[in-house]
């Protein structure tokens, strides 16, 4: 794994870049190819911008999670945008909702400063033929002006783009929280994290085809669909062991004289051992007499194993 290297500290917060960030640069100088000098320093402030707007995007989420109570570990920037790594994910929707809007909201208000200088470079021309293609015979006025509605236009994509509801970027999120409400969290992550999956499908069927039609492809949206349908994937292993503790933890209050001791369960063990009373889709507690053991079940996986003892 290559090691983050760190830019310094926002609000308290570390923050790094990770070395793979430099392919991003790299790949848009390569669409460019055969373009002049000019023009790849006008590319590379471009993506440093634009990247320095996903930071402040990465700390709307930091510092709306600070007003809950939880911390950030650190911000880290990546080829594919930005991850704020939280102590904790909260558990409330209604905080889960705020904190995964705070990024965004970010966004939308950068956009909305440059809107002004956006619609008068629209209504005079500025973009008219290739934007990136710079003419210095315009004056740097023009150059500023279509700079700054690639601004604008980036983080208008930045704001649409992550509110998709593909889970767990941040409209996934907000589908969770809002889930939540009738569901329950665990199902909630279930329903988001399956969405999330046929989304990251399609990002990759868009790629292929468009790969087909035209010859060239996008490398970024397949590595963000690799990052949802992993990502997910793996935070609702995570919410599932939490509540499978959860629901230890309450029958165990269920037995006063008795604690229970949670083990994995072993991984050998295949899910066809479900007990005889349950079918392969058995959720819940069962006990297992050949391992003398209460077993968490979720869905015919054997998740955790809870050793009942004296105290």
């Amino acid at each position: 794994m290559l090691r983050s290297i760190k830019l310094g500290k926002a609000f308290g917060i570390p923050l790094f870049i990770n070395p793979t960030f430099l392919l991003l640069p790299a790949w848009v100088l390569f669409s460019y190819r055969g373009a002049d000098l000019i023009t790849y320093l006008f590319l590379l402030l471009w993506v440093g911008v634009v990247f320095s707007c996903v930071l402040l995007h990465e700390l709307g989420h930091a510092l709306m999670a600070r007003s809950f109570g939880i911390a950030t570990h650190d911000i880290t920037l990546y080829p594919i945008g930005g991850v704020a790594r939280l102590e904790r994910m909260s558990e409330r929707p209604a905080e889960e909702f705020a904190i995964a809007l705070a990024g965004p909201a970010v966004n939308v208000v950068i956009a909305t400063l440059l809107t002004p200088v956006a619609f008068y470079a629209l209504l005079h021309g500025v973009l008219t033929g290739d934007t990136i293609a710079l003419n210095f015979e315009q004056g740097p006025l023009v150059l500023l002006g279509r700079f700054l509605t690639l601004l604008w236009v980036s983080n208008v994509f930045l704001v649409l783009f992550n509110l998709i509801p593909a889970f767990p970027m941040d409209g996934g999120r907000v589908l969770r929280a809002l889930l939540s409400l009738p569901l329950g969290r665990l199902r909630a992550t279930e329903v988001a994290a399956a969405l999330g999956l046929v989304l990251a499908g399609l990002m990759g069927l868009l790629t292929v085809a468009v790969l087909l039609v035209s010859g060239t492809g996008n490398v970024m949206l397949p590595a963000v669909a690799l990052f949802v349908a992993l990502a997910g994937q793996q935070e609702l292993r995570a919410v599932r062991r939490v509540e499978a503790r959860r629901q230890a933890e309450a029958f165990g209050e269920a037995l006063p004289l008795r604690r229970l001791r949670p083990v994995p369960a072993p991984v050998d063990v295949p899910a066809v051992e479900v007990p005889a009373s349950a079918d392969d889709n058995f959720s819940g507690l069962a006990w297992d007499p050949q391992t003398r053991a209460w077993v968490f079940w979720e869905k015919g996986r054997r998740l955790w194993d809870f050793r009942a003892r004296a105290e």
